[in-house]
């Protein structure tokens, strides 16, 4: 069978018919470009261009496409990410056994012609004919060269790519007069080294560099003389040529170069005996394209950023714009992702919760006070396969995230707190908090219409034994369900809205939280563990809250130039007072020390957090922080089907999951290995008195009436079902038995009853 070029398929006759069609046109070129007899020459009749002399003179080249690397934040490399593997080197950096090898058998006299070599074109004529098939190229280096960045330009559109090689006489017309202008403008030299950095090699290989690592992970300026020849006999078809899959019809190929250097003198008949017995010696390095290679588990974030760089304005104005720049690549990106706590946190996930489980788990860290996020995983690894999902469970639609987010349970409640506190009511405010109560018959919104209780809905407690009156200490320590509704039946809405409006707070959708009670109070919206861990960190920094961030810094190659990228940057605001923040961060801390999230404690230092655990204990969830990490954790069903009750998690069976037993330990674990080794600074904490009890000594009604088991008050979040928002619950489906796959997470609207079990 011939050999044919990939883009080709001609017969020998068909050939030689083009290659003298071309001859002539090209004798016409060289004998004056701008000859009228030859720059009409019926080219418009064939549907072809009218006038050589009404060409563009410039040939505009396009930078070539190069891989992005995604580094941590101490340089370490996460990820590279490409629409074409190349990486662009100087001819210096090139072998120059592969310069003379890729000139001999492409184009033996590229020093010593133009950029229209007849004398070539009817030697490669002749010996084509005789061997029936395509043994030498009749077009020059510099015009391969051309086609080529017609090629680059048209990039993945299969119409352009049709377009710039189709076999037309005028094409091949519209390549001469780019080649001469080429060669007048660049010289031999950088020719020859565009040409080794744009062509293609096959096995995803763009360029000599990303070929030489494909086949035989080595340095382009490294190749051996047979490794060199095999590379350049590549070069004509990489798909007939490929080695990989047929090593037999590659030797032959690379013996015939070796032949040819020999011929023109490049190296000795000897050299070339001894290099043709040689072994291919091929060392496949396997292509690494993509998130999905990503390291300790960093590829949920290696596509966060690159969801942040496609719809960040600050690198274009348009998503097209932005598109073309990231397929462009040539890009260094250093993240905020901290190798410590990135491996803490893949670590304890890894630890407490299997990919095989029928629940999922996904952690965020966060550094207060610059919004920089540290780490993020989650237990079912980035996939398509059983066990596996393209979702990232922490973060928003927008960003590859669920469809709404998780609902959060009692994790909500220190919002509730510091819009009160904010509102002045005092540290150590006291409601009568029964165990059962109806929701309020109104509460106040930010419009004039207040929210009414028309279904006469009513909430409960975790425990009988839970009922009033408490104050807000002991209320947030046993996450009383009925304090926190009192508390915003006293204070109205609005001022919860203006406190999550500042933290950053919305659902996982995009959308506002619900003006209603279940959605201000027990957290039946379903909100991101990103989202929450960035307004948890509010509370460590002291009322600041700053707006995530993933990207440092980035530089582009184009053109062998570097260049600084803009990057978006942290937006820090006050959303509270310190004495607001001091405070919520004493409630807080009261509840790892002795109230629902002791078991997610940490030793040795300061730390605070809440639980929270939903309706049907289909979502479960651990926020909690230091000074100087913020972190939350959420456990449950992406499809939100999967009820968390004699259920075996990570090994351990539960009978019932709260947020302190599961979450918990996950949070405990993965921000104790990210905060290994680091500074253990305290809170500023204030003094909450005892209110004066009805006998005139302290109020000591706050018995712990609660188990350490978890969210004793309900994270009832008491409503899930979407409680008082009078619609109807829209779950979910998935590809994938064990939520691994594609899921369309429901968003809990309605017809709850407030009896939600935390």
């Amino acid at each position: 069978m011939p050999k044919k070029r990939s883009g080709g398929g001609l017969s020998p006759t068909q050939q030689a018919a083009k290659f003298l069609g071309v001859s002539v046109l090209s004798g016409a070129v060289l004998a004056g470009i701008a000859l009228p007899a030859f720059g009409a020459l019926g080219l418009a009749a064939k549907g072809s261009v009218e006038s050589f002399d009404e060409l563009p003179a410039n040939l505009k080249t396009p930078p070539l496409s190069q891989r992005t690397t995604i580094l941590d934040a101490e340089g370490g490399q996460i990820a590279t990410v490409y629409s074409r593997d190349r990486t662009v080197v100087d001819l210096k950096n090139i072998s120059p056994y592969m310069q003379k090898a890729l000139i001999a058998i492409e184009d033996s006299r590229f020093y010593e012609h133009g950029a229209v070599d007849l004398k070539g074109m009817l030697r490669a004529l002749n010996q084509n004919v005789q061997n029936s098939g395509v043994a030498q190229g009749g077009s020059t280096l510099t015009q391969q060269y051309v086609k080529n960045v017609f090629v680059e330009e048209a990039g993945d559109d299969p119409t352009k790519v049709a377009q710039a090689t189709q076999q037309t006489i005028g094409r091949k017309i519209k390549e001469l007069k780019y080649a001469i202008q080429v060669e007048e403008e660049l010289g031999k030299k950088k020719i020859l080294e565009n040409y080794l950095n744009i062509t293609f090699f096959g096995q995803q290989a763009y360029g000599v560099e990303a070929a030489s690592q494909r086949y035989f992970s080595t340095h382009a300026k490294d190749l051996t003389l047979p490794q060199a020849a095999l590379l350049a006999g590549i070069v004509q078809s990489p798909t007939y040529y490929d080695p990989v899959k047929d090593d037999v019809t590659a030797t032959n190929r690379r013996n015939v170069v070796l032949k040819r250097m020999a011929e023109v003198g490049d190296i000795s008949e000897a050299e070339a005996a001894a290099a043709q017995k040689a072994p291919l010696g091929l060392k496949v390095k396997q292509p690494k394209n993509g998130c999905i290679t990503a390291v300790q588990g960093a590829s949920f974030f290696c596509k966060y950023v690159e969801r942040v760089f496609l719809s960040d304005p600050v690198f274009g104005k348009t998503k097209e714009e932005r598109a073309k720049v990231w397929n462009q690549g040539g890009l260094t990106i250093r993240t905020t992702l901290e190798p410590q706590s990135q491996k803490s946190v893949q670590k304890s996930l890894k630890d407490h919760v299997y990919k095989s489980d029928k629940v999922a788990a996904a952690a965020t860290l966060v550094e207060p006070g610059t919004g920089k996020i540290l780490g993020m995983g989650q237990s079912k690894p980035y996939g398509y396969g059983k066990n596996e999902t393209e979702y990232n469970y922490s973060v928003n639609a927008s960003m590859g995230g669920s469809n709404y987010g998780f609902p959060t349970g009692s994790t909500f409640k220190p919002f509730v707190a510091a819009a009160a506190l904010e509102e002045g009511r005092p540290a150590n405010q006291s409601y009568p908090a029964p165990y059962e109560m109806p929701y309020p018959s109104t509460v106040q919104t930010c419009s004039s219409k207040p929210w009414t209780n028309e279904g006469n809905d009513k909430l409960e407690n975790e425990s009988e034994s839970e009922k009033g009156p408490y104050q807000l200490k002991k209320a947030m320590e046993l996450s009383v369900n009925t304090y926190f509704v009192q508390m915003l039946a006293d204070i109205g809405m609005c001022p919860v809205v203006k406190m999550t409006d500042k933290l950053g707070v919305v659902q996982g959708n995009g959308d506002k939280v619900p003006e209603v009670p279940s959605s201000m109070t027990l957290g039946s919206t379903g909100l991101s563990p990103l989202t929450m861990a960035t307004a948890y960190a509010a509370f460590a920094s002291r009322g600041m809250y700053c707006t995530p961030v993933a990207i440092e810094s980035i530089t582009q190659t184009v053109g062998g130039a570097k260049k600084s990228l803009e990057v978006p940057k942290s937006t820090c605001s006050r959303a509270m007072s310190e004495k607001t923040a001091d405070t919520v961060n004493t409630l807080l801390s009261g509840v790892t020390d002795s109230g629902t999230g002791q078991q997610a404690g940490l030793s040795g230092r300061a730390n605070a957090g809440k639980t929270g655990t939903t309706d049907s204990r289909k979502n479960a969830w651990f926020v909690g922080y230091t000074p100087n990490l913020a972190g939350a954790v959420w456990v449950g069903s992406a499809t939100q089907k999967v009820e968390m009750t004699n259920i075996t998690i990570g090994g351990v069976y539960h009978s019932q999951v709260y947020g302190g037993d599961t979450p918990g330990p996950i949070w405990r674990d993965a921000m104790t290995g990210a905060l290994k080794d680091k500074e253990a600074p305290s809170f500023n904490l204030v003094n909450i008195p005892n209110p004066p009890s009805k006998d005139g000594g302290n109020d000591n009604d706050d018995n712990d009436n609660g188990d350490d088991n978890g969210d004793t008050g309900g994270d009832d979040d008491g409503f899930l079902t979407g409680l008082l928002t009078n619609g109807t619950t829209n779950g979910g489906t998935s590809t994938n038995g064990n939520d691994g796959g594609t899921f369309f997470q429901g968003q809990s609207n309605g017809n709850g009853n407030g009896g939600g079990r935390g």
